[in-house]
């Protein structure tokens, strides 16, 4: 992760980092991409915000139901490799 230093001068910046330090925001661009904005203090709080995500929450959930990784072997036999 890279840090980046904002300037004072971006008012709509600032303002959105003031709103931060009260409540995590997302930031949706007009394409639709979503970005999250939380102030860190330590490490065990950016956990708790991220535990909080009930969208990400709900992505790892689908991730960890589908099937796991399949050995080489058993490509090979599927394929008549073997």
């Amino acid at each position: 992760m890279k840090t980046v230093t904002i300037s004072t001068r971006s008012k709509a910046i600032a303002a959105l980092l003031k709103r931060a330090t009260r409540e995590n925001l997302i930031l949706r661009t007009p394409d639709g991409r979503e970005f999250i904005l939380a102030e860190l203090d330590d490490f065990n709080r950016e956990i708790e915000l991220t535990r909080q995500s009930k969208e990400l929450m709900q992505l790892l959930e689908q991730r960890a139901k589908q099937p796991g990784a399949v050995s080489l072997d058993q490509v090979k036999s599927e394929l008549g490799l073997s």
